[in-house]
């Protein structure tokens, strides 16, 4: 049968009121329905440019976005039979509950139940290009419109097919929960029309959208569609890939960053051992963190089999470093600050220091591994799995048609998983021994040698004049954040190589995150980094360099405000160029009663945050009185207690304010912890931290016991970004709540970094993990 296209339409107004937007769409040859979308762009007329900064016209986000447009119309949705509708999702869900966000997008435009939809995660397809990278927050406001264009253009098939069958105009048709009712009281379930609906050859058509008036799931309350198998243990990572004799297997890791081995000393000993299978040395390379991998029939005998090998080590680029070195090399990198505006003004100049934290998620690095001479098959939570099919066959010396990743679901990550190591790692050594391999990094393995939020400082400088700032500046320098894997795909991976063309990364995207959403005159925020990325692992650890871009200013607007004897809520207020952002602002203040009477040694603080195409403001109150810094938890580390957070987000639509909730809980956490107590020390080349309880991540005795999110009512109709928005303002209010509290300004993070007292024993590098736990129960709560 000869192809048959109709060319789409310019969507009318009436679509959700976008009218910047055309949506065109296919229906795609196939058995069974299947429809895709086309998302175009039309010239806009441009509002008057209230700042000079470039972020204001063009951010991170739209970059994103703008990625995926060339190749949205590959992004399609099934009407299968039984009534479901299937999606292959090009992102990776990591806990962040994007699949119920897209299963609530398509049950909106299709008028199907949430719980018929399907949402799984797609294998790695490189024809998506830069259209199957999850970061930045990006995932639903990327891929928003495409999912209810496709998802549109179904339903119109749908009514279409069964206006034929029923024998009336589709203006005669309703559909509600998945059945099309025709008058006269008939139905049709839309299962039994996938057929009918379907197309022999693929066709354009036009998307109508419903208007946002008309959205009955969309912004409403949503449980995870997951939340069953999570809570009864049935929810599938990528150890619980179904692989025969995929055999457990774990690496022991050199003492230092990024060390190799040289020999095993005991090698036909350890291969001994019980249950032990093989032992080989797996070099390291820029792709594959390396050591000596030991394969056995159970994770304990892994375990004490890496504890029990002795190895000559090489050591690593970082040995030697310290906190202490590393902050001399940043300070000597720190760019100069623009020359004064006005001789007659007076300045306030301060310094900050942000060491190392982790970026470790609750699932430690895992990945299943099949790899034969002819062809390989990886199992593995992958936010760029387009990039890790084509490196593994470069590495692998495959085709990438001969290189299969599957994208599993993933136990948190933070910024993680954009990197592909357990994956790269696995498959060396499943080629190495021949066999297929079942890999999980130990917890220490992580903290140690896994990827961590580079040690920064930030000067930032305001100039003022009277009750008028003329100029803000800022310098963050920072170790170099690793962007080796490029926006997803291998050829913008291979362009940051060098540590010249890393850094160009590293300046594009601070620059189009980095902001400053007050009228402060001239603003210049500039970033420098050190070291080749190959010194640390470390990776864009959630939320980036927001935290460290945003604690410093809003700090600093707190000294200004004193300065000129102003409330630090109400100058704010003054200074913010948004009323989007004078509004989440204002909703704290009121909601959290600023400016109330409080004991002394306790204090509010607020900190404000703009990203994603959205707003976001925190207000904390924190208790540093010596009764509650003294407070004495078992094998804990107290100090100072954030008691109360408010926070109110404005991400434009909110597609599940239940989900977009629980993130900004999550992100509050991290916010409070960087402030206050996470950390990573490092000495001789290593870190001393090896485990949660060590890093003093924010614990149950540190989290508030007043916790309120306010989301804030659509104010667009797009979905902004959500997954990272609350860490920076949250531990901006921590640190400015501290400073209130305490009386002294807080200048390096967390505050407790520097204490004399470390709070833990530092665990041995040799060997690199403990003894498996035997006491457990006598450290339950």
């Amino acid at each position: 049968m000869g192809e048959r296209t109709i060319v789409g339409t310019d969507a009318g107004p009436g679509t959700s009121g976008i009218s910047r937007r055309r949506f065109v769409g296919y229906l795609i040859a196939g058995p069974t329905l299947v429809a895709g979308a086309q998302l175009g762009t039309t010239a806009a007329a441009k509002a008057a440019i209230p700042t000079v900064q470039p972020v204001d016209l063009y951010d991170l986000s739209d970059l994103l976005t703008d990625a995926t447009r060339p190749t949205a119309n590959l992004i399609t949705i099934t009407v299968n039979a039984d009534g479901t509708v299937s999606f292959a999702m090009p992102r990776a869900e990591v806990g962040q509950g994007i699949t119920t966000a897209a299963a609530m997008t398509i049950a909106e435009e299709m008028d199907v139940p949430v719980s018929k939809v399907r949402v799984t995660l797609a294998d790695a397809r490189p024809e998506l290009v830069w259209n199957q990278i999850t970061g930045g927050s990006n995932t639903m406001h990327a891929i928003f419109t495409p999912i209810r264009t496709a998802a549109a253009i179904a339903r119109g098939a749908l009514l279409e097919a069964a206006a034929d069958q029923l024998g009336v105009s589709t203006g005669e048709l309703t559909i509600r929960d998945g059945v099309i009712s025709a008058p006269g009281g008939r139905t049709i379930p839309i299962g039994s029309l996938s057929e009918a609906a379907a197309v022999s050859a693929d066709v354009t058509v036009r998307a109508q959208l419903k208007p946002r008036s008309a959205f009955t799931v969309v912004g409403k309350p949503q449980r995870r569609v997951d939340a069953l198998d999570i809570v009864t243990g049935r929810k599938k990572f990528a150890l619980d890939a179904a692989v025969a004799n995929a055999k457990p297997t774990m690496v022991c890791r050199p003492p230092t960053i990024n060390g190799s081995a040289r020999a095993v000393r005991n090698l036909a000993q350890v291969q001994a051992m019980p249950g032990i299978t093989d032992v080989a040395i797996i070099p390291h390379s820029k792709h594959v963190p390396g050591g000596v991998a030991v394969r056995g029939e159970t994770f304990g005998q892994c375990i004490d089999a890496v504890r029990a090998l002795s190895v000559d080590w090489a050591p690593g680029p970082a040995a030697g470093k310290s906190d202490a070195t590393v902050l001399a090399d940043l300070a000597r990198a720190e760019l100069p600050m623009t020359p004064p505006v006005n001789l007659l003004a007076k300045t306030i100049d301060k310094r900050f220091t942000f060491h190392f934290r982790p970026g470790d998620p609750l699932e430690t690095n895992t990945a299943v591994a099949n790899v034969r001479p002819d062809r390989a098959e990886i199992w593995s939570s992958l936010k760029t799995p387009i990039w890790a099919q084509e490196q593994l066959a470069l590495d692998l010396g495959l085709p990438v048609t001969s290189v299969k990743v599957h994208v599993t679901e993933g136990g948190g990550s933070f910024g993680r998983h954009l990197f592909a190591d357990a994956a790269f790692e696995a498959a060396a050594i499943s080629k190495k021994l021949g066999k297929p391999v079942r890999l999980l990094w130990h917890r220490a393995d992580s903290f140690r040698q896994g990827r961590v939020h580079p040690m920064t400082t930030s000067r930032v400088r305001a100039t003022y004049l009277g009750d008028n700032v003329l100029a803000f500046d800022q310098r963050n320098t920072a170790v170099a954040t690793d962007w080796g894997h490029g926006f997803g795909e291998l050829l913008s991976a291979l362009g940051s190589t060098t540590p010249v063309t890393n850094l160009g990364y590293s300046q594009l995207v601070f620059g189009l995150t980095a902001n400053v959403p007050y009228d402060f005159g001239i603003v210049s925020q500039l970033l420098n980094e050190v070291y080749d990325p190959t010194v640390f692992n470390t990776s864009s650890v959630r939320n980036v360099y927001s935290p460290d871009v945003t604690t410093p200013r809003e700090l600093l607007i707190d000294q200004l405000a004193r300065a000129m004897g102003k409330d630090a809520y109400q100058f704010r207020r003054s200074f913010l160029r948004d009323a989007r952002m004078r509004a989440v602002l204002d909703k704290v203040a009121q909601a959290g009663n600023w400016g109330r009477a409080m004991p002394a040694g306790t204090a509010q603080g607020i900190g404000v945050h703009r990203e994603y195409k959205g707003f976001c403001a925190v207000l904390v109150e924190i208790d540093c009185r010596p009764a509650t810094v003294s407070r004495a938890i078992p094998n804990a580390f107290t100090g100072p207690r954030v008691t109360k957070a408010v926070c109110a987000v404005d991400v434009g639509l909110p597609i599940n304010p239940l989900g977009l909730e629980a993130q900004m809980m999550g992100g509050i956490m991290d916010g409070i912890g960087q402030a206050l107590t996470y950390s990573l020390h490092l000495k001789d080349g290593s870190f001393l931290e090896h485990s949660w309880d060590a890093a003093f991540y924010t614990r149950q005795w540190n989290t508030p016991g007043d916790l309120q999110v306010i989301v804030m009512p659509p104010t667009t109709d797009d979905p902004g970004g959500a997954g990272e928005f609350s860490v920076a303002p949250s531990m901006a209010a921590t640190a400015c709540a501290y400073a209130r509290a305490t009386g002294t300004l807080p200048t390096t993070f967390p505050i407790n970094h520097g204490r004399a007292n470390l709070g833990f024993t530092p665990a041995p590098t040799v060997p690199p993990v403990p003894a498996s736990p035997t006491d457990g129960l006598s450290k339950a709560y």
